[in-house]
C-alpha cells in the first residue's frame, strides 16, 4: 500500500513556525490499527486522513496515542492540502468528523475555518492538576480540556508542568491561558495522554477559548497567539454561537509512506 503524505506547518507564518501536521489523501480506509500506526510512526501532534464523502470528505484525525475528536491544526493542514496540492477549485470545504461538519473558507492568504463554541464550566480546581502545573491557577474551568486562567502571560510562560502527573487527569488536555501582553489572550497546551507533552499551536483548544475570551473582554474578533517554544498566531470571531479561526499553512515535505 503507497499512501501520499504531506507535512504541514499549520498556523506559521514561516516554515519552522505553527504546529507540523501530517496528511494522508486516502481513498478508502484501511483498518484503524493502520491509521493509528501511521500517527505513532510519523510522531507529531496529530495526522490526519480524509477520503472524499458526498459533496465534501470525510475527515478523522490521530494523536501518537489515539483518535481525536476535535483537531485544528491538522484540519487547516488538511484544506491547505486540497486546496494547494490536490486542485480543489470552489471557495469552501466541507469536512465531515466526529465533531460534525466543519467547513473552511480560503480567504486570500488565510483558511478560515467555522468550529463548534464550547461552554466552559468553572469548577474547583483539582488538586491533581494545581500539582501537575506546579501552580495555582486564579480559576479552573472544564470543557472537553481543563481550562487553567491565570492573570499575567508571565505566568503562563514560565510554568513548567509535571508531565507525568497530568497524565492522570481524565481529560484529553489541560489549557493554560491569560491576557496577552501584545494580544487579546496568550495559551499554552498540554496533552500527555494523548502522547503530546505540549502541542505548539491548538485549534480545538480555541473551541474553548474564545467563547471565554469573548465574554470577559466583551468582543467578538480577538487575536490570539500559542507562546509554545515554536509558537503560532490565529485570529479569532465569536459568530453565531460558532468559533471563526484563522490561520496560515506552509508545505515542509511531501512524501509516500509504503506499508
Amino acid at each position: 500500500m503507497n499512501i501520499r503524505l504531506f507535512q504541514v506547518d499549520a498556523f506559521a507564518n514561516n516554515i519552522f513556525e505553527g504546529n507540523p501536521a501530517a496528511v494522508c489523501p486516502l481513498d478508502s480506509w484501511p483498518a484503524d490499527s493502520v491509521l493509528q500506526n501511521i500517527a505513532a510512526e510519523n510522531n507529531l501532534s496529530e495526522t490526519a486522513f480524509f477520503v472524499k464523502d458526498g459533496d465534501g470528505y470525510h475527515l478523522r484525525w490521530f494523536t501518537p496515542a489515539f483518535e481525536i475528536d476535535l483537531c485544528g491544526h491538522a484540519t487547516l493542514a488538511s484544506a491547505h492540502v486540497l486546496f494547494q496540492h490536490l486542485g480543489y477549485d470552489k471557495e469552501t470545504l466541507k469536512f465531515h468528523t466526529l465533531s460534525g461538519v466543519l467547513k473552511v473558507r480560503k480567504e486570500e492568504e488565510y483558511l478560515s475555518m467555522n468550529f463548534p463554541a464550547w461552554e466552559a464550566k468553572e469548577i474547583e480546581a483539582p488538586k491533581e492538576l494545581i500539582l501537575g502545573l506546579g501552580t495555582n491557577p486564579a480559576k479552573v474551568f472544564k470543557t472537553r480540556d481543563y481550562l487553567a486562567v491565570f492573570e499575567t502571560e508571565e505566568e503562563v510562560r514560565n510554568i513548567e508542568p509535571d508531565f507525568h502527573l497530568l497524565t492522570a487527569l481524565e481529560v484529553v488536555g489541560v489549557i493554560v491561558s491569560a491576557p496577552g501582553e501584545k494580544h487579546d489572550f496568550i495559551s499554552r497546551f498540554f496533552a500527555p495522554r494523548a502522547g503530546v507533552n505540549e502541542d505548539p499551536v491548538t485549534g480545538s483548544a480555541h473551541s474553548t477559548l474564545v467563547p471565554y475570551w469573548s465574554e470577559v473582554l466583551n468582543k467578538n474578533e480577538l487575536h490570539a497567539r500559542q507562546i509554545s517554544p515554536r509558537g503560532g498566531e490565529l485570529f479569532c470571531e465569536m459568530k453565531d454561537e460558532r468559533v471563526i479561526i484563522k490561520g496560515k499553512a506552509l508545505t515542509f515535505l511531501e512524501g509516500e509512506i509504503n506499508i
